[in-house]
């Protein structure tokens, strides 16, 4: 070994003890602080499952795919990062051996190939994500607002050079003929090499500053603990593992929305004692450990950002910017949490003054900060963020590592709900109405039926016969006269096709959805319970509904209460009866047709065909450039519905100029609360003359009964 080789040794060993040294201490950092949260034992339920979904978002890159080649330039580089770890490795036999290079199998022209194909396609790869980086940080809603750019710029450029030195050790490597790989495996080294002179330390020095790139970024990141642009290719891994509900079958949608929980079980309110029980989330170490494990793992990309309903409309709420503000939070928070300091559920200190008092100002600042509050108040989250949301889901469906924000916002909700009665004013005569009526727009329990009047037939009611389907009406269905239309339309086409449905008249009540959204799980279990006991008892084993919210709270969300139904969406039910010939569109409509997916039909459960194949058998349909999982919210999910939309342009708006746009004659819609908020968008524009928003259903009706109007 040269003077060269030694001194090179020292170096690469005094670095890479120091970079280890601290990467163990921010590990240990970060595992504690995720350990505050709260337990969540369901995370490690069916491990197969989850071992094959982590392997195949991550390995398959599902999520990061779906953005074509930004998905494929990032495969590469996920893949380049891989062999880093290989080449890194190798590097240190080459600082002490020139001519070194990985025992066993650096010698093998295979991983010499495979080497070097994926060193220059992770090299193109992350020049390609610079230049996106560059070009979209500049566009006019860019989802890199907010974003630390530096640490972006920063990490691509320690795998650019950490590539480029791997490709100048093997030039130096043939040009000193020590190279052990032919060119017809590694073209680029041998090119490389070409334009390089023999100097015999020169894969030594090179070696050394590839590990000083490579340890230097790891002294970054351990320093950095929030660093989550570098942190989530370590964490994303099992972030993914520990995913909610893998068992659902791929493509299956969202899923129910967390149940409320205490220590680790389901909040029965019937037991729940508010002095021992957490209701919702009031402090940060109240989220779950999961939760800590989302906020740590963010990389800070803004697709979910780029997809918000709300950040597109100029509202406050940007999904990204409340995951980067709750985990600045928690680590800010952590010498306060980790030297005793917060409250226990009963809000009594877990620390005196006396022992927190080792603590620096801005610790102990942190660690008294109110999760929700104004920027007066100093919290961490403001209120107009937190109820700004419509729980659409697109930040979910697009988050590339599986960040719950929906569930974690709900929860935020539910405290300030449940405890602290702080909700927009608007939405309180709604949850009146839901305890009182059963319904959120207070009408008579006695008037459910209503909508039955006129019909030339005769409909079933649950108890009187046998029956295959329930058909469950909802509040909408049945009170609001636009969607009384499609309730009409569904069952007259039901049957037309001769199919045995019944319905619960006055035995129904409202599903729950909205009170659960707003965060108030006390009025929706009391719902959902009642219905639970209904359903039971009448044996109900299929159901047909209307609206997508009730839709998606039967079958995904009362499984949590014991009921196991099976439902299908009236679109769903329809495209079955045409297909199988039982209903025959006869006169196409005159006119395009567009179509607005609902949040809780499409991405909350994956139905895109269905409605689509029913307008399809009848009218032309034109797609809006938002449409299927990229579909734009109507602005009512969330229970938006009954809140006022005070701040930025109207979602409905931003949606209906979007429909608008197409030229087409009719909006299709699936789902009662898409049909107020496009209608009331169509109408506002002055356009209600020119262009029908009306439902799937009644657009086939129209077909089948030979009516030449425009729908």
């Amino acid at each position: 070994m040269g003077v060269a080789q030694i001194i090179a040794t020292v170096l690469a060993g005094a670095i890479t003890v120091v970079a280890v040294v601290l990467a163990v201490r921010a590990v240990m950092l970060m595992t504690a602080v995720i350990r505050q949260g709260k337990p969540d034992p369901a995370r490690f339920s069916d491990k197969a499952t989850r071992t094959r979904t982590m392997l195949v978002e991550t390995l398959g890159h599902t999520r990061m795919l779906k953005w074509s080649a930004i998905g494929a330039a990032h495969w590469f580089v996920m893949v380049s990062f891989m062999i880093l770890f290989l080449l890194v490795l190798e590097a240190y036999f080459e600082v002490v051996d020139p001519a070194g290079g990985l025992p066993l199998v650096g010698h093998w022209v295979v991983y010499g190939l495979v080497t070097e194909l994926i060193g220059v396609l992770g090299l193109l790869g992350i020049l390609y994500l610079v230049y996106r980086r560059q070009r979209d940080r500049r566009a006019a809603k860019s989802r890199f607002t907010g974003s630390t750019m530096w640490q972006g710029y920063f990490v691509e450029a320690i795998i650019v050079g950490v590539l480029i030195c791997g490709f100048l050790i093997r030039g130096f490597k043939v040009a000193n003929d020590t190279f052990e790989f032919p060119s017809w495996a590694t073209p680029v080294s041998h090119g490389v090499g070409a334009l390089l002179p023999a100097a015999a330390n020169g894969p030594t020095w090179v070696a050394l500053v590839k590990l000083f790139i490579s340890m230097g970024w790891l002294i970054t990141i351990s320093l950095n603990v929030t660093m989550g642009v570098a942190w989530h290719r370590f964490l994303a891994f099992p972030n993914i593992f520990f995913k909610r509900a893998p068992e659902k079958p791929a493509g299956s949608g969202l899923g129910a929305l967390r149940p409320m929980m205490s220590e680790g079980k389901p909040l029965d309110f019937e037991e729940a004692d508010p002095e021992k029980d957490q209701f919702g989330v009031a402090q940060v170490e109240q989220f779950t450990w999961k939760g800590l494990l989302d906020f740590s793992t963010c990389t800070e990309c803004g697709r979910c950002q780029s997809q918000c309903p709300a950040w597109n409309t100029a509202k406050p709420l940007s999904p990204k910017l409340l995951v980067l503000s709750l985990r600045d939070h928690a680590y800010a928070k952590a010498p306060y949490l980790l030297g005793g300091g917060g409250k226990d559920l009963t809000g009594e200190e877990k620390a005196t003054e006396a022992q927190l008092a080792h603590l620096d100002v801005l610790a102990l600042a942190e660690g008294n900060r109110p999760l929700i509050g104004t920027e007066e108040e100093q919290g961490v989250i403001d209120p107009d963020v937190l109820w700004s949301c419509t729980t659409c889901g697109a930040c979910v469906e697009q988050c590339p590592v599986d960040i719950e924000h929906v569930d974690h916002i709900v929860d935020m909700r539910r405290y300030q709900v449940l405890i602290e009665s702080s909700f927009p004013a608007e939405a309180g005569v709604m949850l009146r109405n839901l305890e009182n009526k059963g319904n959120p727009w207070g009408a008579p329990q006695n008037t459910r039926e209503d909508w039955t009047k006129g019909l030339d037939f005769e409909i079933k009611r649950v108890g009187e016969d046998d029956f295959e389907y329930l058909f469950w009406v909802g509040c909408a269905g049945a009170f609001e006269d636009r969607a009384k239309k499609t309730t009409r339309a569904v069952a007259t086409l039901l049957h037309e096709a001769g199919v045995d449905f019944a319905i619960l008249g006055e035995g129904e009540t409202c599903s729950g959805d909205p009170a659960r959204r707003i965060g108030n799980e006390f009025v929706f279990q009391m719902l959902a319970q009642q219905n639970v006991e209904t359903l039971t008892e009448a044996n109900v084993k299929k159901i047909v509904a209307t609206c997508p919210h009730c839709f998606n709270t039967l079958g995904n969300e009362y499984e949590q209460l014991g009921l196991k139904v099976e439902v299908v969406h009236h679109t769903q039910l329809l495209q079955h009866l045409v297909q199988t010939g039982k209903l025959t569109p006869v006169q196409p409509i005159d006119g395009d047709v567009t179509y607005h997916d609902p949040c809780y039909l499409g991405r909350h459960n994956r139905v895109f065909e269905a409605p689509r194949e029913v307008l399809g058998a009848s009218a032309n349909v034109i797609e809006m450039p938002r449409n299927s999982e990229r579909s734009f919210c109507c602005g009512a999910g969330g229970a938006r519905m009954w809140m006022e939309e005070k701040i930025g342009k109207r979602i409905n708006v931003e949606r209906t100029e979007e429909a608008l746009a197409t030229g087409a004659k009719t909006i299709a819609v699936g789902c009662p609360f898409c049909y107020t908020m496009i209608g009331d968008g169509v109408t506002g524009k002055g356009e209600q003359d020119n262009v029908e928003v009306i439902d799937v259903a009644s657009v086939l009706l129209r077909s089948i009964k030979g009516d030449k109007t425009p729908a």
